[in-house]
């Protein structure tokens, strides 16, 4: 055979979709052209979790959008490079942008996620993979810091003498102070994850992940006082927090409750505070005050990892610790910080 016959087969193959092995295995999809990324994302698209379809979804359309006719195996490692590359260009430049990088972190995370399943699917090998030489742009720290009381105080004041639902607003921030959640976890909130008795909140956050979280009594109270929202008939596994009306919020409130605290502290809009903010600033008093292995249980991290060490595995903190450490935050007794004395006491 000729070199001229090489050429002209590979040039077939392409043209058909295969690869040389895809003619030697009988695994499904292999010996099939592959899709175009137009069908596939599709598919794909109606079978991630909606978390994935949201971090995810505007790449893919993306990757639609310039690949849409082509075959998923047909792109080299050049072409995926370029593509990452165009879409850092491209990012939306806001007051928080970095360079794009964010943009081209995203492109990356979903072209290895299509490419996973494409090669579940046996359309492409982990040697044919176009992804697999990239690697994901490094993460630069957050700019994200703990705030100062006086700050902190500045935030809660706006919110409770501006807008029009203050009442709502203090309550959101409170939790999120409280608790150190996330906002997906404040949004999922229901009156079923609510026990009054211990004074703790069942949250449900990103990954599936959920725990239960000490809360103080005045902020207990007032969660079941907001439970009267929506004509007083609110089911237990509805989302509890809720406007003036009885609807349920989205994150469109957080939008109008940063955004007009940004109008009345310009250095809240400069620093593009969000609710992830008081995170920072709670787990930050946690830590300085009552160590690492509570704030870390105070922040819900359960994975273990290269980064943080095998000592980890036996010392966590109890959530009796963590609603003691919630006490001396908020100056609040708790009834979980109560009995961890007295079990103390007992030690002794």
């Amino acid at each position: 055979m000729t070199t001229e016959d090489l050429d002209a087969a590979r040039l077939l193959l392409q043209r058909l979709g295969l690869r040389p092995e895809d003619l030697l295995s009988s695994t499904p999809g292999r010996g099939q052209p592959a899709p175009t990324f137009d069908d596939y994302i599709r598919q794909l698209q109606a079978a991630v979790p909606a978390g994935t379809l949201r971090a995810y979804g505007p790449y893919w359309r993306r990757i639609v959008q310039a690949w849409g006719d082509r075959r998923i195996n047909t792109p080299s490692p050049l072409e995926v490079r370029e593509l990452i590359e165009q879409t850092q260009r491209q990012a939306v430049v806001r007051r928080n942008s970095r360079g794009g990088r964010s943009a081209a972190e995203h492109m990356v995370g979903a072209l290895r996620a299509l490419y996973r399943q494409a090669r579940a699917d046996g359309f492409i090998t982990t040697d044919t993979d176009p992804v697999a030489p990239i690697a994901k742009p490094r993460r630069l720290p957050s700019n994200r810091r703990a705030l100062p009381d006086n700050l902190l105080k500045d935030i809660n004041r706006i919110a409770a003498t501006t807008g029009n639902d203050p009442d709502l607003d203090t309550l959101i921030l409170r939790l999120h102070i409280e608790t150190a959640c996330r906002r997906a976890g404040a949004l999922a909130l229901r009156p079923m994850d609510l026990d009054p008795e211990q004074c703790l909140v069942h949250l449900h956050e990103k990954g599936g992940q959920d725990r239960w979280q000490p809360v103080s009594p005045t902020l207990m109270n007032a969660l079941l006082r907001h439970c009267d929202r929506g004509a007083g008939d609110l089911g237990k596994t509805e989302r509890l927090l809720r406007y003036k009306n009885g609807q349920p919020i989205t994150g469109r409130r957080y939008d109008y409750l940063w955004n007009r605290i940004g109008k009345h502290l310009p250095w809240a809009a400069t620093q593009q505070v969000t609710a992830h903010w008081l995170r920072h600033t709670t787990l930050t008093w946690v830590e300085r005050h009552r160590g690492y292995a509570i704030a870390r249980a105070f922040a819900g991290h359960t994975d273990m990892n290269g980064n943080v060490g095998a000592t980890m595995t036996y010392v966590r903190a109890s959530l009796h610790e963590v609603a003691e450490a919630l006490s001396a935050m908020t100056g609040e007794p708790h009834p979980l910080a109560a009995k961890l004395g007295v079990e103390n006491s007992e030690a002794a």
